[in-house]
């Protein structure tokens, strides 16, 4: 055989791009979730590749592309057979069989997020080893392998329904037997938000993820040393980001509406879900399809992630089951719809008919049965066996420590606590708790009095409240970061389309004693300067101090506080 430098090149440098999708992956699911479980999702995202990458080399390969049956491949330890039947133009085995081994990895690592912050490691490590093992390779047998589903015509250009629905299926199943995280559902039943504790981390992985997706997509044309593969290529990479961009500007304009407000992590999903949804046919619609097919997902990905929170009360933190499971069935199914006929048959909407997309159907269902009874037999065996949930006080406690000993992933960072609900605080029984005894100090009969004036207000007040205090002679100030929250209920702000309850909400704090300045000055400035008519302008508490000691010189009282 004689190999191609481009096209061995362009193959290798795809791999490289879908493995870094782990990356992606690794952030988005840890800015999705809370910090108390940071370090257990990166260990995670990083295993599942470790563990699959020998797997994959030993049995998932020759499962996936060896020339047996039409349902099953032959098992090939060590990737020893000859494989020339199934390796592109010019292509060598082991730049083939790395850009498949990192593809098997992305469909495990999908798993993650979805039975985040409750699994236990261990049992992700043994599920994860079974995805990569055999509940990929033999879907991915029929798709890609020249399988049944290949020899009807069954068209999956990158993988929507090969890697993604097969983890977003095998999320689906997980999620449901897993069971909820503690404090998701209340005694009613209706879903709590729980804010992932890093957006900033989310929304890198995100452009990461559609960065490293022009790999996934424009390398499985797995080459580019011709006219036809450069145009197929072009094509690709145009309606992969097309489909992206058109499902994310669905999703903000679709939850603005429907919220009051465009949802920020939402709308991330959305970027994804595009991604997602025209893996399928990139390479077999126009530009008009693939952004039919962004706008169909970022509709469908709302809607979805609403479902399985509300409805059928699934609890997926970071929406892998409604951005992987239903936009890679979607973008599938609607290849069947909008495929022109460039590299196969064409779909209903340009004269093919529904053959087509009968096939496309019919694979899409096919794929979910054995991915969901096989997955299924897997939890139930970890579930008997090792157990497949974390007990609750180490959930609570937060998998880092409890299965890992770290005590967090942020040392040096202060990070906020998780506020319970009232459900699941632990109340003191009685007799176990005694209440402080007050002791009431008698005040000096003339001894002066001076004022703290306290004023708790928002991060972006404290400028120009320093600056008018300035102004009317203010000089010294203590400021503090704090968390609470106050009595008002206000308009509700929603997570991912769910209702946010109180919190506990970044504020600050700025103590000022005051001697020389009338009191009522400082209270009048500070409520001019901080008043905008809506909730969260902050209170202002007055209260009486004894005394003031300047440590250095041990002046006191009225001198204490003026400057020198």
């Amino acid at each position: 055989m004689t190999f191609s430098a481009v096209n061995t090149i362009w193959v290798l440098l795809g791999a490289a791009l879908v493995f870094f999708m782990q990356a992606g992956f690794a952030m988005c699911e840890a800015g999705f979730t809370r910090a108390k479980n940071t370090g257990n999702i990166l260990m995670k995202n990083l295993m599942d590749f470790c563990i699959g990458t020998p797997l994959y080399w030993l049995f998932g390969f020759g499962i996936m592309f060896g020339a047996g049956t039409a349902a099953f491949g032959w098992i090939d330890p060590f990737i020893l057979k000859d494989y020339a039947h199934i390796l592109p133009a010019g292509v060598p085995i082991w730049a083939y069989a790395i850009f498949q081994t990192v593809f098997c990895a992305t469909s495990a690592t999908i798993v993650s997020g979805a039975m985040a912050e409750r699994t236990k490691f261990s049992a992700y490590c043994v599920y994860s080893a079974a995805i990569s093992l055999f509940i990929y390779p033999v879907s991915g047998h029929w798709i890609w392998g020249g399988g049944w589903l290949s020899e009807m015509g069954f068209h999956d250009f990158a993988g929507s329904t090969a890697v993604h629905m097969v983890g977003g299926v095998c999320a689906l199943i997980g999620a449901k037997m897993l069971g909820p995280r503690i404090g998701k559902y209340g005694k009613d039943g209706k879903p709590r938000a729980i804010l992932g504790h890093n957006l900033s981390i989310a929304a890198l992985g995100v452009f990461i993820l559609w960065f490293c997706w022009f790999g996934f997509n424009g390398a499985s044309t797995v080459g580019m040393d011709g006219d036809e593969l450069i145009a197929s290529a072009s094509l690709v990479f145009f309606n992969t980001n097309l489909a992206a961009a058109v499902a994310t500007l669905t999703t903000m304009l679709f939850t603005w509406l429907r919220y009051g407000k465009p949802d920020v992590s939402m709308t991330f999903n959305a970027s994804l879900a595009g991604l997602v949804g025209i893996t399928a046919g990139c390479d077999a619609v126009n530009p008009f399809g693939a952004a039919i097919i962004g706008l169909c997902c970022g509709i469908a990905v709302v809607l979805s992630v609403e479902f399985f929170d509300k409805v059928v009360k699934i609890d997926d933190p970071v929406g892998a089951i409604s951005v992987h499971g239903v936009c890679g069935a979607l973008g599938t199914l609607l290849t069947g719809l909008f495929a022109t006929g460039i590299s196969t048959m064409k779909g209903v909407f340009h004269g093919g008919g529904f053959k087509f997309f009968g096939v496309q159907l019919l694979g899409v269902a096919a794929t979910i049965a054995w991915t969901a009874v096989v997955i299924t037999i897997v939890f139930s065996i970890i579930k008997a066996t090792i157990g497949l949930r974390a007990d609750a006080t180490d959930e609570v406690m937060g998998l880092d420590r409890s299965e890992h000993g770290l005590h967090t992933a942020y040392a040096g960072f202060t990070v906020m606590a998780d506020s319970l609900p009232d459900e699941e605080i632990v109340a003191i029984p009685d007799g176990e708790y005694e209440a402080p005894v007050r002791v009431e100090k008698e005040k000096a009969p003339d001894a002066p009095v001076y004022t703290n004036v306290r004023i708790i207000c928002r991060p972006a007040s404290l400028e120009p409240l320093k600056r008018s205090m300035n102004k009317i002679g203010i000089t010294g100030m203590t400021v503090t970061n704090v968390m609470g929250y106050g009595a008002q209920k206000g308009k509700p702000e929603y997570y991912r389309g769910t209702p946010v309850e109180v919190t506990l909400l970044p504020k600050v704090q700025v103590d000022i004693v005051v001697s020389k300045v009338p009191v009522r000055m400082v209270i009048e400035t500070a409520k001019r300067v901080l008043h905008t008519g809506h909730i969260g302008d902050g209170k202002i508490f007055v209260t009486d101090v004894e005394n003031v000691v300047r440590v250095r010189t041990g002046e006191e009282g009225y001198d204490a506080l003026q400057s020198e």
